[in-house]
């Protein structure tokens, strides 16, 4: 289903480019005045939302209001109140238009399928990949985004995966083998200990954790403390972020989904003689291991 919605948003953003429409279309400048001035005054509803049916399961009408919700009480209205970039194609209408939240400033695109001199709001992407402006064929490289962004595409695409297998082991077989499904401590302790040989195992394992996560991974993360005895990590993972802000939180319940997390990294650490508690900062957590 992501990959549906990935090729979707990429294929109507490189077929739109021919239909790239100038400031001055008039319907389209209004419908985004309309749209802003409707969200800065809490005036839209549910049925105003028309998700892509492809979508529709994961991202139902009351889902996309609450993100424009969430949008509506961090909004910079100056910023919403420019001209954006504007892409038509047939009934769609596409706005790109960079935002800034919690002091980070983003592109988004804004899509709104069109009736009439009406419109309702489609489907709102943080991510948006310019292949519109590959220039002319051949071609072997692409207009790429940032090294954020290809984390967050990443780590969502395994996550959607992931939550799906827990869905159906757990109708299939339990919560209890569920969870247990997702147990990999051994496996990533043998890594731990053979790419990184030359520390005794244990400090080898918190380590490798840390490595792991900032260069596989793309996580923020702080060693605090290493000795034989206790280790503490400061890691600010995706995984947390995307719980609030993806159609995950439609498919699994946030206990469940922390819940995923902590079995993880629990049997990681005890393959590796460690004790681990977690304890969380909103998206951050703070690892503190002790020695078995």
């Amino acid at each position: 289903m992501l990959r549906a919605r990935i090729l979707l948003t990429l294929a109507s953003l490189v077929i739109c480019s021919s239909g790239f429409s100038m400031p001055q279309d008039r319907q389209e400048i209004r419908i985004w005045r309309e749209f802003v001035s409707a969200l800065k005054e809490g005036r839209l509803t549910e049925e105003e939302m028309r998700p892509y049916e492809e979508l529709r399961q994961m991202f139902p009408p009351a889902a996309l209001l609450k993100f424009l919700s969430i949008m509506k009480e961090k909004a910079t209205w100056s910023e919403w109140e420019a001209v954006p970039e504007i892409h038509r194609l047939d009934d769609l209408v596409h706005y790109l238009i960079p935002l800034t939240f919690d002091g980070r400033k983003n592109t988004f695109c804004f899509t709104f399928l069109l009736h009439g001199n009406g419109w309702y709001f489609r489907h709102l992407e943080s991510i948006t990949i310019r292949l519109d402006k590959i220039g002319a064929l051949p071609v072997s490289k692409f207009p790429d985004v940032t090294e954020d962004q290809k984390v967050w595409i990443r780590e969502e695409r395994r996550m959607q995966a992931q939550t799906d297998l827990f869905n159906f082991l757990a109708k299939e077989k339990g919560k209890d083998f569920a969870f247990n499904w997702f147990r990999d401590g051994a496996g990533y302790f043998v890594e731990a200990k053979t790419w990184v040989p030359f520390v005794p195992p244990k400090r080898a394992f918190i380590l490798y954790l840390c490595w792991e996560q900032s260069n596989l991974q793309g996580n923020n993360i702080i060693l605090d403390k290493l000795q034989d005895n206790e280790a503490v990590v400061k890691l600010e993972p995706v995984y947390l972020k995307l719980y609030g802000q993806t159609s995950i939180q439609q498919k699994i319940s946030f206990d469940d989904y922390r819940n995923l997390f902590e079995t993880q990294w629990k049997d990681r650490a005890l393959a590796a003689g460690w004790d681990l508690n977690i304890n969380y900062e909103s998206v951050r957590c703070v690892f503190r291991f002790k020695s078995r």
